[in-house]
């Protein structure tokens, strides 16, 4: 039934303008969308990313959204360094961490905060 739709990721925040400079400025996504004057839509692949205000911003310990960005993770977690994003290092299982990119056989998965403290992955291989 739900198989053949597409999904949107959903990210909570406290602050439009705050997340706006964060996912715009930093990690250079696009607004597709404004939703009245606290959510937004922002085009990611194929797919869409939603941002809006909650007061539960930030509350979700485990990992909100994933990007499988392929081989180009090594140069868009230097970029994202350069920019000031401080990546999160986790003791994981049959996992070695090489810089801020946990490594695991051949698959390569790092993950960030925004700044309300949602967590954010980005993997490759």
């Amino acid at each position: 039934m739900l198989g053949s739709k597409d999904a949107v990721a959903t990210i909570a925040v406290t602050d439009m303008a705050r997340a706006a400079l964060f996912y715009e400025g930093i990690l250079g996504f696009e607004r597709s969308e404004t939703i009245g004057p606290s959510a937004a839509a922002y085009k990611s692949g194929e797919t869409s990313l939603l941002v809006y205000e909650s007061q539960f911003a930030g509350t979700n310990k485990a990992t909100a959204a994933t990007w499988n960005v392929g081989l180009d993770i090594d140069a868009i977690v230097d970029d994202l360094r350069r920019k000031g994003v401080t990546f999160e290092h986790y003791r994981l299982p049959d996992t070695k961490l090489e810089g801020d990119i946990h490594v695991s056989d051949d698959r390569r998965v790092a993950w960030f905060k925004d700044p309300d403290g949602n967590i954010l992955c980005l993997a490759g291989d």
